[in-house]
């Protein structure tokens, strides 16, 4: 479902990507764990079209994203690609219900179906009780099962997770892991994690290792 091909990647004279190659299969389950500063993130923002690659090739099926426009890419990744963070980044003054939504509402969709979507992610996430609280109002692992409901709302081909677990507590961090499992099962998405979490990466269906800005398999 997407390849890449000699991603190089660096910043001013630090080399951070070295020509990585990474291939993810539809529905596979992807850990990258390295040491701080290795570019496990830097490749995840690549990967998710965030940002861009001094170099290589990086293939949807048979997109081939480094040639689209700027207008083009936001709308691909808007339908493609979903992104959960360390830190959920919902907005504050907008209920889960709405933080839910916002993605929907980029990509054109009804409010009417796209609130009847959002509700059913976030029953599913055993988040039936919370449609109408606030963040503030939410623990952190209900923020960001939040999140992650935001980032299935286009029903994208593959989310990317960087560090998903990383600001919650153990019990929150199991779940997570759990949960990650049961979405790929229900809903046939990819993910491709970033994390130091070892149980996490234990559960993945490939870890791979960034050392010296290349993936070690």
């Amino acid at each position: 479902m997407i390849k890449a091909t000699l991603i190089r990647k660096a910043y001013g004279p630090l080399s951070i990507l070295n020509g990585v190659d990474i291939h993810i299969s539809k529905g596979e389950i992807v850990s990258i764990v390295g040491k701080s500063g290795a570019g496990k993130s830097t490749l995840l923002h690549i990967l998710g079209t965030l940002d861009p690659a001094d170099s290589g090739e990086i293939l949807f099926g048979d997109v081939n994203v480094r040639t689209l426009s700027s207008k083009q890419l936001a709308a691909f990744r808007n339908r493609h690609i979903g992104f959960v963070f360390q830190f959920h980044h919902l907005l504050p003054e907008f209920t889960a219900l709405e933080n839910v939504c916002i993605p929907g509402h980029i990509a054109g969709r009804s409010a009417a179906e796209l609130e009847a979507e959002a509700t059913r992610l976030l029953t599913y996430l055993g988040l039936a009780e919370r449609l109408q609280h606030k963040p503030t109002q939410l623990s952190g692992g209900e923020q960001q099962r939040v999140a992650v409901a935001r980032a299935l709302i286009n029903r994208p081909d593959v989310i990317f997770a960087d560090e998903p677990t990383g600001n919650l507590d153990s019990a929150a961090s199991r779940d997570m892991h759990q949960l990650i499992r049961q979405l790929r099962d229900d809903y046939g998405q990819a993910f491709v994690i970033v994390t130091h979490n070892q149980e996490l990466a234990e559960l993945s269906d490939r870890c791979l290792e960034m050392r010296d800005g290349v993936l070690r398999y």
